[in-house]
């Protein structure tokens, strides 16, 4: 048979299996006496069979881009070491791999049994549907009619017998929806798929079939019914099904019932009912588990903006730690809630167990995780903009503001003045309308700084100077430079310093 690409595998170089488990060196490969660099990956099955349990481990040596070899484990080291036996259950054991509907041909040609399986590996299953039909039809006609009713249940349509027209080598399959005849190659994807793999399940009963994205075109519904109806099938035949799936749906299904091992990372088993593997999948892209590979911990704010602040603060401070861990941090925005940081941290951990967090939020539930990696840290104040709310920040910025516009150097100190007058009174106006309102400080701790003071402020302060309001709320962290190192509160060191030691712990 035509070797396959091995696609994935874990890289176990000079090991031996003493019980009929694991490999050792690679002899040369049998290619022509080419010597060539051994890419091993080994694993032992077992498996239990008629009340009789079994053991057979293989190893894989990659030979180019679409082959590799196979031969039983070694049991020793040596140069001609003895090989574990391969048993007769395991001989026994048929493989069919089903990749998924590539777009079915208009025309198909009859085919014998060994050209339908090269056109199936090849990924060619739209030249072979009819001919998978027309076996089962002739083979097998009860398994027929019970393929048409179930094809009928789930897509209310009626499967015509395929027919073999002699004088073109093809054959012809029709279906019927709401009294029309239709050619098969007119029907919807999803019902060509999931003929696919029903008519694949009945050709192969007793075997391990490798199935390729069962779910591809099939809706969230059909995704679901296919799944239950695809174990049904395979425990009612004795098969096994080994499936590849991106899909949260089957996902879900198979998480309670079934074996799932989640390829992100190391692959490995989940055995945590799949909420884990689910969250991987759904919510969090291939991009994201590279970057927590590559930077190690992981940053939660609720949105930029807080990472623009902390930056600056960084600037300000001199904080090296901080800053560098900044400069490139893997950063996810969670807004206000924690629990969407933990679900993604978790997920994230499936791929990298030894991947640290740390979530920074404005405020956190009263009760939050126990010490899983991820730090969860709030600010004391009401959100990190009140951080930045000085008058002596706010005027400085004002003075700055002036030196960068001015036409000149010889009208920049007015210029600043006037700016800087012009604040103060915004400043004052803010305040009054404050306390006329009945609401509290906009300083307060507990004051919306956003909304209460700085929105509101440089809206009076544009207007006293005949100007548009260039100061939005992404622009609030320019502020931070200004804010007198006395001034800054202890509390921003700190979540600072947390960052730091966080970043540095994965360095």
């Amino acid at each position: 048979p035509r070797p396959v690409p091995t696609g994935a595998g874990r890289h176990r170089p000079d090991t031996v299996c003493p019980a009929g488990g694991g490999a050792g060196p690679p002899p040369r490969p049998p290619a022509g006496g080419r010597e060539q660099a051994a890419s091993e990956a080994a694993e032992a099955a077992e498996a239990v069979e008629a009340g009789r349990p079994w053991r057979c481990g293989l190893e894989f040596d990659y030979a180019n881009q679409e082959s590799f070899y196979c031969r039983p484990l070694r049991l020793e080291r040596g140069p001609a070491p003895p090989r574990m036996p391969v048993p007769d259950q395991a001989r026994a054991v048929k493989v069919a791999y089903l990749p998924p509907m590539s777009g079915m041909a208009s025309a198909e040609t009859r085919l014998d049994p060994g050209s339908i399986n090269v056109r199936v590996g090849e990924g060619r299953t739209a030249e072979v549907l009819r001919n998978l039909c027309f076996r089962i039809h002739g083979e097998s006609p009860d398994v027929w009619n019970d393929l048409k009713e179930r094809i009928d249940r789930l897509f209310g349509v009626e499967l015509d017998e395929p027919l073999y027209v002699e004088e073109r080598g093809e054959i012809t399959m029709r279906y019927r929806e709401r009294g029309i005849w239709l050619d098969l190659s007119s029907s919807g994807r999803g019902l060509q798929q999931t003929l696919l793999i029903l008519a694949y399940l009945y050709s192969n009963p007793g075997a391990v079939l490798l199935l390729d994205e069962p779910d591809a075109h099939l809706e969230i519904l059909r995704q679901r019914e296919i799944y239950a109806l695809v174990r049904e099938l395979a425990e009612a035949s004795g098969s096994q099904i080994v499936a590849a799936s991106h899909s949260e749906v089957l996902l879900a299904e198979a998480a309670g019932t079934d074996t799932v091992i989640a390829f992100v990372g190391k692959p490995h088993r989940i055995d945590d009912g799949g909420s884990q593997v689910a969250k991987a999948l759904s919510r969090i892209g291939f991009n994201q588990y590279l970057q927590a590979e590559l930077v190690g911990w992981v940053l939660y704010l609720e949105g930029s903006t807080d990472l623009a602040i902390l930056k600056a603060f960084a600037r300000r401070l001199g904080h090296e730690g901080a800053a560098r861990a900044l400069e490139r941090p893997f950063v996810q925005y969670v807004g206000d809630r924690l629990s969407s940081a933990e679900l993604h941290f978790h997920g994230l951990r499936e791929a990298c167990p030894e991947l640290r967090g740390i979530a920074l939020l404005d405020k956190l539930p009263e009760k939050v995780g126990a010490d899983d990696g991820l730090e969860r840290q709030a600010w004391r104040k009401r959100e990190i903009e009140n951080y930045l709310c000085s008058r002596s920040a706010l005027e400085g910025w004002a003075a700055d503001s002036a030196r960068r516009e001015a036409s000149g150097p010889l009208f920049e100190e007015a210029e600043a003045e006037r700016r800087v007058e012009a604040m103060r009174a915004s400043i004052a106006e803010v305040e009054e309308a404050s306390a006329k309102s009945g609401r509290p400080s906009p300083w307060d701790d507990g004051a919306k700084a956003r909304a209460d003071l700085m929105a509101p402020l440089f809206e009076v302060y544009a207007r006293r100077l005949g100007q548009a309001n260039l100061m939005s709320k992404a622009n609030f962290h320019r502020l931070a430079e200004f804010v007198p190192e006395d001034e800054i509160d202890p509390e921003v060191v700190a979540k600072l310093d947390a960052i730091a030691r966080v970043a540095e712990v994965r360095s």
